[in-house]
């Protein structure tokens, strides 16, 4: 147990310490990059600090595992160029003995990462970005014009010449809807189409009914309401908007996934996405692993080989992460083994280190 308590005296400092300084340039970086457009816009210092605190959680979340692999490693390597671990091995402690209660914290670490992103930092990133596209003087609109979705797997079609976010309309829209075999029976049209929160569905302003009868087309204003209480496609999938599964919550990204479904859209990059929510944290357990196989590699230089490794493994896990989602985004492989692939490659190669780190 003191060996348990005199580690943890070595890595926790270190780690809160450097988890600070790498969040901090972070952050710095984000002001620097936008500094002359805040001062030509003439923001004030208090608006400025306010992004910057919103961001602070996002930059946490970034540092985090950096921040836990160079304390790790640099406290490790430490302990073994001052041959603390050689005397732990002579006295009949194996390296992953003494590492196991740092493995087991940094996977409450990857849980409590990925609680801290969906529940915290998702909601602070996106009052920033707000905050700054308005001190920058970005205007983002969600209206949209021309729009096209596609529902119930290609079985209805919405089509609308304009949407309004302000009171979620529809202009001008036209619903087409079609057989299993995809060939068109009904086709509604509007001048407005109102999103209704209690019914959940669209409400059409005097909608007139076109439908196929003897091949060819009746005009009705008297529409069948089984067609009308199929419209409810929820407003949101016609904003003008690309969602970032990366900046909004779990549920909320599965939400959007379910649309894309829905309209029978490709959703490999999303779904992808989605899965790296849950992938990622565990870079913590990776990182962890890679500086205990990485120990006793060197007694010299020990800051400088930390640094060195620290950054070479952050570079090629996200090299390797970024591969494989590009080829599950394009379909060479699923959604979960692009994101999930990175974890279990990496867990080999620290398997692998481990097994032949001297002891």
């Amino acid at each position: 147990m003191k060996l348990v308590i005199y580690l943890f005296k070595k890595i926790i400092p270190l780690f809160f310490g450097t988890l600070f300084f790498f969040a901090l340039v972070l952050n710095l970086v984000d002001l620097f990059i936008n500094i002359a457009t805040y001062l030509q816009n003439n923001c004030h210092a208090k608006d400025i600090f306010r992004v910057m605190y919103y961001y602070a959680p996002k930059t946490f979340w970034y540092a985090v595992p950096v921040a836990i692999l160079f304390s790790t490693s640099y406290s490790l390597s430490e302990m073994y160029a001052n041959n603390e671990i050689t005397a732990l091995f002579a006295s009949g402690v194996s390296l992953l003995k003494f590492t196991a209660p740092i493995l087991i914290v940094s996977l409450f670490m990857a849980f409590g990462l990925f609680e801290f992103e969906n529940h915290f930092v998702v909601g602070s990133y996106e009052k920033k970005i707000a905050l700054q596209n308005q001190l920058l003087q970005k205007m983002v609109s969600e209206n949209n014009s021309d729009v096209i979705v596609i529902s119930e797997n290609g079985k209805i079609i919405y089509k609308a010449s304009r949407y309004t976010e302000t009171n979620k309309r529809l202009l001008h829209a036209y619903f087409l809807f079609r057989n299993e075999e995809k060939e068109p029976e009904v086709i509604i049209y509007t001048d407005i189409a109102e999103w209704n929160f209690e019914k959940e569905r669209w409400i059409l302003q005097n909608p007139i009914q076109y439908k196929l009868t003897g091949g060819q087309m009746e005009a009705s204003n008297e529409v069948d309401s089984e067609y009308l209480e199929q419209l409810t496609e929820s407003y949101e999938i016609f904003r003008k908007v690309n969602v970032d599964i990366q900046a909004v919550s779990v549920k909320d990204a599965k939400i959007y996934i379910q649309h894309l479904k829905k309209a029978g859209l490709s959703y490999h990059k999303e779904l992808s996405e989605y899965y790296k929510k849950f992938s990622f944290p565990f870079i913590i357990f990776i990182v962890v692993f890679l500086s205990i196989g990485l120990t006793g590699r060197t007694r010299k230089n020990v800051l400088l080989i930390s640094l060195a490794a620290c950054i070479s493994s952050s570079v090629l896990f996200y090299v390797t992460l970024m591969v494989t989602m590009v080829f599950a985004k394009h379909g060479y492989i699923s959604a979960f083994m692009g994101a999930w692939s990175p974890v279990i490659i990496f867990t080999i190669l620290s398997i692998f280190l481990l097994r032949y780190t001297r002891t």
